[in-house]
Formats: structure tokens, sequence, C-alpha cells
């Protein structure tokens, strides 16, 4: 494989607004009316109360599971054992947070299994040995993988439909301090072309094609991983690079993620 893109992929053409960041999580503010895509309002305090679980020996236990599931990129097992995964649901679930599975984090929207974000991330980065350079994340969702993906790339553009789950991952987030991801409001079937061309491309919600907007959007050299219903109507992981004569799809394992919609809510 050719290799991949670099950071800083060329941020937008001159004239254009620089993002700005947030004290504690870049939120992206530059013509977002333009791409249909909102800012949302500032968060006035950093809350989020530390639930009383000791997560160390329960995340060692989580990606020891995982090298054994068959998980190899040391990047992202390091960064699936950083990120304390019971900060993103809710108090009552905590206990489970680092069991391989899918919890509710409300308005019919679920966590994925640590595996499968594992493994997504990690075929987002086959070939790659450094940090991968932006990352477009569609369906921000709790706010849980855009946290995961802050410590295997540079930069983390993150988007999510449903305004409720946007404000909680604002919330989730904002005790991480972490300056290199954006959070953006808006449909995320649309991508965000002001940030592109990004060095991959990454979704938690699948539709029946892969939007060609995000095809657009990735770099020479990208690639991108999807879930998409295939003709039988099951869900199936998709890996799709783009080169300099096209692009390159292969369908791997079935999965379950909710639909891909468009518009905001």
């Amino acid at each position: 494989m050719s290799q991949r893109p670099g950071f800083p992929a060329k941020l937008p053409a001159a004239g254009a607004t620089r993002t700005t960041r947030s004290p504690v999580v870049g939120l992206a503010k530059p013509s977002l009316a333009a791409h249909g895509l909102q800012p949302a309002r500032a968060l006035a305090a950093p809350a989020v109360a530390a639930t009383a679980v000791d997560s160390g020996p329960l995340r060692a236990r989580m990606v020891s599971k995982l090298a054994a599931q068959g998980l190899q990129d040391p990047m992202v097992l390091q960064a699936m054992g950083t990120v304390e995964r019971h900060r993103f649901v809710e108090t009552a679930l905590a206990v489970q947070a680092y069991e391989d599975t899918s919890l509710p984090i409300g308005l019919g929207q679920t966590i994925s299994k640590p595996n499968v974000v594992a493994r997504m991330i990690e075929l987002m980065r086959e070939g790659v040995s450094g940090k991968l350079g932006r990352i477009l994340e569609i369906g921000t969702g709790c706010g849980y993988q855009a946290a995961v993906l802050s410590h295997v790339s540079r930069e983390v553009y993150s988007i999510e439909r449903l305004r409720g789950l946007h404000e909680k991952a604002r919330e989730n987030l904002r005790p991480f301090r972490l300056s290199n991801v954006h959070l953006l409001f808006g449909d995320g079937m649309v991508g965000y072309a002001q940030g592109a061309p990004y060095a991959a491309i990454i979704a938690a919600a699948g539709g029946d094609a892969i939007p060609q907007a995000w095809i657009d959007q990735l770099a020479v050299g990208g690639r991108l991983v999807a879930p998409t219903v295939n003709a039988s109507g099951r869900q199936n992981l998709v890996v799709v690079d783009k080169t300099a004569t096209g692009v390159l799809r292969s369908e791997l394992e079935a999965v379950h993620f909710v639909p891909l919609k468009s518009g905001i809510a």
C-alpha cells in the first residue's frame, strides 16, 4: 500500500477562517452553515463527575482480551487502554463498561463494543506506523471513539446529527482537554468538506451505500472504514482505499450498527 497521508492535510483555502478551539474540545466554527453544520452553545462549566470505578485493572484486562481476539496494532491497544470507557456511559452501567458489549447512550443509540471500535480503528490504520493525519468521524455518539481516535491521529473532526448526543459528547470529553478533537453538529452524510482531504474516514452508522461526499473528501492514499448494507440486506464492514486511479473496495465481516440517516434532529 502506498504511503498514507500525513499531517497536516491542507486546511481551507486563503480567505477562509481558521478553526478555533474551546478550552477543552476544539469546536470548528468557520462557515458551518454553508456545510449544514451548527456550533453548539458553549458549556458553562467543566462538569463530569468521576465515578468510583477503579478502571486501571479493568482496562488492562479489556486490552488483554482484545489482543487475544487478534487485535495487533500497538498504538490502538494503547489508546484503548488509556481512554476510560466508563466515563462515557451512565453511572449505573459503569460496571459493564469494560465488557465486550455495546451499551445504550440514549436517543436510541449505543456505544459500540470495544472489539468493534478497536477493529475498525486498526483497519483504518493498516499499513501506517505512526499517527494518522486528519480523520473524519461520522457519528460522534457519546464521544468515546473520538477520544480513542485522538490518541492515534493528529486531528479528529467528528460529526453528530443528534443535538442531544452532540451535547453529551461535549460534556463527556470536556474533562479530557483534547485539543485535537473538533466536535460538529450537522449531517454526517455530507461530511465536512472544509476539513478535507482526510487521511481516513470512519463511520458509526451504516447505509445502503457509502455517500459520494465521503469518497470525495478522502485523500488519495487514504482509507475509509464503514458499515454498509449489502445486497442480502445484512450489514458488513467495508474498507475503501482511494488511489490515484480510483477506489478499491473490500467487504469484510458482518456487523450491526444503527442506520445511517441524513439531516439533523
